[in-house]
């Protein structure tokens, strides 16, 4: 395929593309109390504990563009949630995410409890299971069918911007 990782993916199967940008579309870009940064944040966490070069690249890229303190900040939260200038309820969702991305049955009653008492919604929850749990998918199809990667953050700059500005699936 020409296009690199997911890109090439859904030029070549539109009728699958379409529920998957949709699903990303509400996940990422929806109306919610978290952020669109900090949702595409955990999507790149998930994305690099799972060694997707793409979709943790892509996905870092489009949190760094929509968080005031960009791609250091990304670095920080990929290196060490525990230690990253972010809320204490963003440690609790990311380690919701790690967990989900182990086995959704690691995802256990005091990790909830924890997030909670960090002031994290229930539907907050919900969408940080779900996201983890997507790009897991995501990061599965995009790996298992030998996608490449743009060499370098220069390579995914257009899809920044369109992400960023449009959304998915545009």
């Amino acid at each position: 395929m020409q296009n690199p990782g997911i890109i090439g993916l859904m030029r070549y199967r539109p009728e699958t593309a379409k529920p998957l940008n949709e699903l990303a579309e509400v996940l990422l870009r929806g109306p919610n109390s978290l952020s669109r940064g900090e949702r595409e944040l955990i999507a790149a966490y998930v994305s690099g504990r799972n060694e997707c070069e793409f979709c943790c690249t892509s996905h870092s890229l489009f949190a760094a563009a929509q968080l005031d303190e960009g791609l250091p900040l990304v670095r920080q939260v990929r290196a060490d949630p525990d230690a990253a200038s972010i809320s204490a309820k963003l440690k609790a969702l990311l380690r919701i995410a790690a967990a989900v991305q182990q086995s959704g049955r690691d995802v256990r009653a005091e990790l909830v409890t924890s997030a909670r008492e960090q002031g994290a919604t229930d539907v907050e929850i919900h969408d940080t299971v779900l996201i983890a749990a997507a790009f897991c998918m995501f990061n599965r199809y995009v790996d298992g069918l030998g996608t490449v990667a743009p060499e370098g953050p220069d390579g995914y700059g257009e899809s920044v911007r369109r992400v960023v500005e449009q959304g998915y699936g545009v």
